[in-house]
C-alpha cells in the first residue's frame, strides 16, 4: 500500500512547494547529488548519471521520495526550480508479537539533501518541518526518526533546531565510503512532542 496517497500533493510552505518525485526529476536532482560535498554524507553516491537515474527511478525509491521546489515570491526568477529532496519512509514500529499489528505503519524515517547553492537560507529546515507536519497530520504517525554521521554537523544541528531529540550517539558504527568507520547519531520525535512545541511557538 502506498502510504503517501493519504496526502494532498503538492504541500506548500511560505517559500517552497513539496511534491512527490517523478522519473523526470532525476536529471534535476543529479545536479546537486553528484557534488562531492553532498555525496560525502548520503547513502548512495554513484559516479555516473545513468547509474544514478536507474536508482532514482526505481519504483520502490519513487514511492518514498519527495522533491522540494522553490515557490518564493521574493525570488520569482527561480520559482519552480528543484533545490532539494526528502525521503519519507513509513515503517512499522517495533512491537512484541501479541501486539505486532498495532505497530504497523506507525512511524517514519526521514532523510534529505539540499543543493549547496541554496544553503544558508533555511530552506531545508522549512521543508523538513513541513514533512514532519505531514507525518503527524494526514499520515497519522506517532513518531519520526532520522540519523546521520556525527561528523555531519549541519544535519544534526538542523534536527535539533526542529526539536528532535538525540536518542543515540554510537561509536564507529557506520562504514563511510572512504573506508573509515565513523560515529553515528540518531534523533527521534513523537507526535505529542511536536504538537506541544508547535503550540509553544504560537
Amino acid at each position: 500500500m502506498d502510504s503517501l496517497t493519504a496526502v494532498t500533493w503538492p504541500v506548500r510552505t511560505e517559500r517552497l512547494q513539496i511534491r512527490r518525485a517523478t522519473p523526470a526529476d532525476a536529471a534535476a536532482t543529479w545536479v546537486w547529488r553528484r557534488l562531492p560535498e553532498v555525496g560525502e554524507w548520503i547513502t548512495s553516491a554513484p559516479d555516473d548519471y545513468e547509474t544514478y537515474r536507474a536508482l532514482f527511478t526505481d519504483p520502490a525509491r519513487l514511492a518514498i521520495q519527495l522533491v522540494i521546489e522553490l515557490d518564493d515570491e521574493a525570488d520569482p526568477d527561480h520559482r519552480g526550480r528543484l533545490i532539494g529532496d526528502v525521503m519519507l519512509r513509513v515503517e512499522d514500529g517495533w512491537a512484541q508479537t501479541e501486539v505486532r499489528e498495532q505497530g504497523v505503519a506507525t512511524q517514519a524515517e526521514l532523510g534529505w539533501t539540499l543543493d549547496p547553492a541554496h544553503h544558508g537560507r533555511g530552506y531545508a529546515t522549512e521543508a523538513v518541518r513541513a514533512v514532519i507536519d505531514i507525518c503527524f497530520g494526514p499520515l497519522g504517525l506517532r513518531r519520526v526518526h532520522a540519523g546521520c554521521f556525527a561528523a555531519n554537523e549541519p544535519s544534526w544541528r538542523m534536527m535539533e533546531r526542529l526539536g528532535m531529540r538525540r536518542e543515540e550517539y554510537s561509536r564507529a558504527t557506520g562504514l563511510h565510503r572512504s573506508g573509515v568507520w565513523l560515529d553515528g547519531m540518531d534523533y527521534g520525535l513523537l507526535a505529542d512532542e511536536w504538537r506541544a512545541g508547535r503550540d509553544a511557538r504560537r
